[in-house]
């Protein structure tokens, strides 16, 4: 099935869709209508003469020959995009890093110094949910344990650390009595969800919004100390919580790292990271 001459666009549009799960998602990243990648995707499928979606009311889910057309063509997507993007001698490749919203504020701040001069265009994919990397939905992930899968390699940083923390200004009847709890799996997360007890919480979607909050004096937070304590208006109201203690790693495709521009954005991550979180 894989045999076919294609031309890269179909397949750029195949990659988001499945990604994304569906059209909407697809919409962004993409610039094309929802009817049109609809169309365009039947039309892959009749070319392939198999289908690679169950289309479901809530989206797309791919088939057993999506899953083997996604893991082919993610595999060529870092060697044929500099060549497409390029067309005209000026090759530009876009490295995609994955970080939470944390890690990504710290690279935000830092931008200039992850651009290089090597002609690489950054992409900050912020999301408490982790890309997969293996199936290329980023180049580079920012995590918070070693990778475990055979395709992929992985660069220790740090240490990262965590602690509650308060607006340097509240008294002791003010936020510290109210929580600020982000919604979502993460370990931080949880930790606030097991150890607020009956203290009023106030929900929130993004990690950044607990800072606000926090900063604000309406609350207490659980931050990470390379945020907290480098944060003007607040004050650690904990020590550390050892529970929260984890390793930061860099991780990419085994077979992505050793693409230049790849290879430099690491290396250039890992001097912001390790300046900022400490080696631990």
């Amino acid at each position: 099935m894989f045999e076919t001459n294609f031309d890269w666009d179909d397949l750029r549009l195949f990659l988001a869709v499945a990604r994304g799960g569906g059209l909407s998602a697809a919409k962004a990243s993409t610039g094309k209508s929802a009817p049109t990648l609809g169309r365009r995707m039947l039309d892959l499928e009749r070319r392939l003469g198999c289908d690679l979606f169950r289309r479901q009311a809530k989206g797309y889910e791919l088939t057993d020959r999506g899953e083997a057309l996604l893991a082919r063509v993610g595999a060529l997507e870092s060697r044929i995009q500099p060549i497409v993007e390029g067309a005209g001698g000026r090759s530009v490749y876009t490295a995609k890093i994955s970080a939470g919203s944390w890690v990504t504020h710290i690279l935000c701040a830092a931008a200039a110094e992850l651009v290089g001069s090597d002609r690489t265009r950054l992409r900050f994919v912020a999301s408490e949910d982790m890309a997969d990397i293996g199936r290329r939905e980023a180049v580079i992930g920012v995590r918070n344990q070693r990778p475990e899968g055979v395709a992929l390699a992985g660069r220790r940083v740090g240490r990262v650390r965590f602690a509650v923390y308060a607006a340097a200004a509240a008294g002791a009847s003010d936020g510290a009595t109210v929580w600020a709890q982000p919604l979502g799996a993460t370990p931080s997360a949880r930790w606030v969800r097991e150890n607020a007890g009956d203290a009023a919480t106030i929900e929130v979607t993004n990690p950044r919004n607990a800072l606000d909050l926090t900063l604000a004096g309406h609350t207490r937070a659980v931050l990470p100390t390379f945020i907290g304590d480098r944060t003007k208006g607040l004050r650690r109201h904990s020590s550390p919580i050892e529970e929260l203690d984890h390793d930061q790693w860099l991780v990419t495709h085994h077979d992505d790292r050793f693409i230049p521009q790849v290879r430099h954005v690491i290396d250039r991550l890992y001097t912001v990271l390790t300046r900022t979180c400490g080696p631990g």
